[in-house]
């Protein structure tokens, strides 16, 4: 996982490696997948981070649109995002999504799922630009895992039509269906207000790494080089604007299955390494659970997120 960015620095200092997630920390970014480092993260990603800049100028096809970061938001650690779904009506509580790694009370164990908890968490929220407009705060962690996805959701105190009116800033709505593979992305990270791109590569069956497994991940082209701080990211395709995944982790090392070092694992046990592929959790499956007031329910018909 792109480890949070302070918990990236304590697992350097304890064990002299580099460690987790993509988050970032308290005073630097990092994650499960990876640690950002703050001295560095420019170079690292020369080349291959796209400016809002560049994007807003039009490098992209002329089919797809272009993609900035109204919308997006930074927290402590980690990016993420005010989305909504399909069906939510204006005057429903705002959400904000971003990676279960990126909680503030730590990484979920393997199988616990939180919901419902207690939160007063604050975000950044970003205009297209990337500048900050406001500081949301949460009411509530209406949901949160790193079992079989790395999701959390937080329930805002404000509502879609309320940042609508104060900061002209509309939420990114979630795409109901399954992503498709060679599908134009871009991943805007909050965080560092850089925006990542490249093309769906293909899914994955399961990922694995150290203790935590998830399930039919999407695996990124090589041009996303995600690093610590980006976990979190919605991942947006290009053609629609619509959410179809949320960044999380990737391989920095070469390593199997470890902190850090994800691996592919298909349907008969084979394991695949690919250092420095990148992956996100998909998206599709969360509209489900969520129905009137954006009211999180695990029992509705089609939901599969796990439970408690």
């Amino acid at each position: 996982m792109r480890k949070p960015l302070a918990a990236a620095f304590c697992a350097l200092a304890i064990a002299g490696a580099g460690a987790a997630p993509a988050t970032a920390a308290e005073a630097a970014p990092t994650g499960v997948g990876k640690a950002a480092d703050t001295g560095s993260a420019t170079s690292a990603v020369s080349g291959v981070v796209t400016s809002v800049e560049q994007t807003l100028s039009g490098l992209r096809g002329p089919q797809t649109k272009a993609v900035n970061f109204a919308g997006t938001v930074a927290l402590s650690n980690c990016s993420g995002s005010v989305v909504r779904m399909p069906d939510s009506e204006a005057d429903d509580p705002a959400l904000v999504m971003t990676n279960g790694h990126c909680l503030e009370s730590g990484f979920p164990g393997p199988g616990q799922v939180l919901v419902d908890k207690a939160s007063s968490r604050t975000f950044t929220l970003l205009n297209a630009s990337g500048s900050r407009v406001a500081t949301l705060r949460a009411a509530k962690l209406a949901y949160g895992t790193m079992t079989d996805t790395d999701v959390a959701l937080y329930q805002l105190t404000t509502t879609y039509a309320q940042i609508k009116s104060s900061y002209n800033i509309n939420a990114l709505t979630l795409n109901d269906s399954h992503p498709v593979a060679g599908t134009a992305i871009s991943i805007p990270s909050g965080y560092w207000k850089r925006i990542y791109s490249c093309t769906i590569d293909g899914f994955v069956p399961t990922l694995k790494e150290a203790d935590w497994t998830w399930k039919d991940s999407v695996r990124y082209t090589s041009a996303c080089n995600t690093i610590g701080g980006t976990s979190g990211s919605p991942v947006v395709d290009q053609a629609t604007n619509k959410v179809v995944a949320v960044n999380n982790t990737g391989n920095e090392d070469g390593e199997r299955c470890t902190v850090n070092n994800p691996c592919e694992v298909d349907a008969n046990g084979n394991v695949t390494v690919r250092k420095g592929i990148n992956y996100a959790q998909e998206t599709y499956g969360i509209p489900a659970c969520f129905g009137i007031d954006n009211k999180l329910d695990l029992s509705a018909s089609g939901c599969t997120l796990p439970k408690p």
